[in-house]
């Protein structure tokens, strides 16, 4: 008798009714004075949307600094904790509210810290939105300067009326740079 390999186990599709919570995406009130709006799509290798796709950021106020309000899955309307949660719908099409981060560090150029989460991965891809603007932070910033020319592009988001776009691409031509994860 010959066994048949047992396939390995990935993350998802689980997420619209496991780890979405009602204002998840809404770092602050839409109607917060300084609200801006980070959407985007996931993409697939042939740039075909992934409808069931988790999307995590984190990010630092405004003032730089990363903020340590406790309870950041309970939004109180007021308290900005700096992480969000946002599934994908059946076009791939994320959306939060948030706010415009500042720059953690002297040097570094701001940006938003982005885990994406979908099924047929082992584990969550880590990347950057950096913003768009200032093209000399930009230039300085060493994690964006350490990534070859060529690929720079799919580190920065783009500007709109609203906010920011940034798209990710899981793979293929334009594919989103990723992170590698080293825990301390």
């Amino acid at each position: 008798m010959t066994l048949v390999p047992t396939p390995g186990q990935t993350v998802g599709p689980f997420f619209a009714f496991a780890l979405v919570q009602a204002g998840g995406a809404d770092l602050v009130p839409s109607g917060h004075p300084e609200a801006v709006r980070l959407t985007g799509r996931v993409l697939d290798g042939a740039g075909d949307p992934v409808p069931d796709a988790l999307v995590e950021i984190w990010q630092a106020g405004p003032d730089g600094r990363v903020p340590r309000a406790p309870g950041s899955l309970h939004r109180d309307g007021s308290t900005f904790t700096g992480w969000g949660r946002a599934p994908t719908d059946r076009t791939g099409r994320f959306a939060f509210t948030t706010l415009t981060p500042g720059a953690t560090s002297p040097g570094a150029a701001p940006y938003v810290a982005v885990a994406v989460f979908a099924r047929g991965l082992l584990d969550r891809l880590l990347t950057r939105a950096y913003l768009p603007g200032d093209d000399a932070a930009l230039a300085a910033d060493p994690l964006l300067a350490s990534v070859e020319e060529a690929r720079r592009a799919t580190l920065v988001a783009n500007a709109d009326d609203h906010g920011f776009v940034f798209d990710i691409r899981l793979q293929g031509e334009g594919e989103t740079v990723f992170l590698a994860h080293r825990p301390d």
